[in-house]
């Protein structure tokens, strides 16, 4: 399953620029960075958009600036432009399910509640990719609006951009649609502290 557009999810603006919830657009902030790319505003496609060189392969990244709650309706209008089928998104979202720092990859299934993939599977349907960067869970269900807007102590935010860190050393595989590959090295336990991986 080779990956033709990386979608980041978050909020536009200041406000929400360094919360939680913003977890994607800092993943594809951080690609388009380190790959050389600029975001572009694309009004028809709902967002900023950049094109990202991935070993052989041009990729899109995509930015949806119509707050979390819509992004499938700017998701949607890119990748039919683009002819680009579900299987071949890979979406980016922050998760309450996964501890702070933890990134795990899924393919289809449930929206867990997250708003921005709600949106997602009424544009899109449930086939899309998913790259879950932990956030950590408040505790308590009726503080999780306010946690996810709120920005991340700084020890967290440390973890999430290391997890982000090592997603990015995975991207190639996913690109290329080497699944299983990113998946061993993205779900492996990490090595104690003082010891390398093998």
């Amino acid at each position: 399953m080779p990956i033709r557009l990386i979608v980041g999810l978050g909020n536009p603006g200041p406000r929400y620029a360094d919360t939680r919830h913003n977890a994607g657009f800092w993943f594809v902030d951080r690609l388009a960075a380190d790959r050389g790319s600029l975001f572009r505003a694309e009004s028809r496609f709902e967002g900023e958009v950049a094109r990202c060189v991935i070993g052989a392969v041009t990729c899109l990244l995509q930015k949806p600036l119509t707050f979390m709650n819509k992004s499938g309706g700017a998701v949607q209008k890119l990748a039919a432009f683009h002819r680009i089928p579900a299987p071949d998104i890979l979406i980016v979202h922050d998760d309450l399910d996964l501890p702070v720092g933890t990134v795990r990859l899924k393919s289809g299934g449930g929206h867990g509640g997250h708003n921005g993939l709600r949106d997602l599977h009424r544009h899109l349907g449930a086939d899309y990719a998913r790259l879950r960067i932990g956030i950590g869970h408040p505790g308590v269900r009726d503080a999780v609006i306010g946690y996810v807007l709120e920005r991340p102590s700084r020890d967290e935010e440390m973890a999430m951009r290391r997890a982000i860190d090592a997603a990015l050393e995975s991207v190639g595989d996913l690109v290329a649609g080497n699944w299983d590959q990113a998946v061993r090295r993205l779900h492996a336990p990490a090595a104690p502290d003082g010891e390398d991986e093998t």
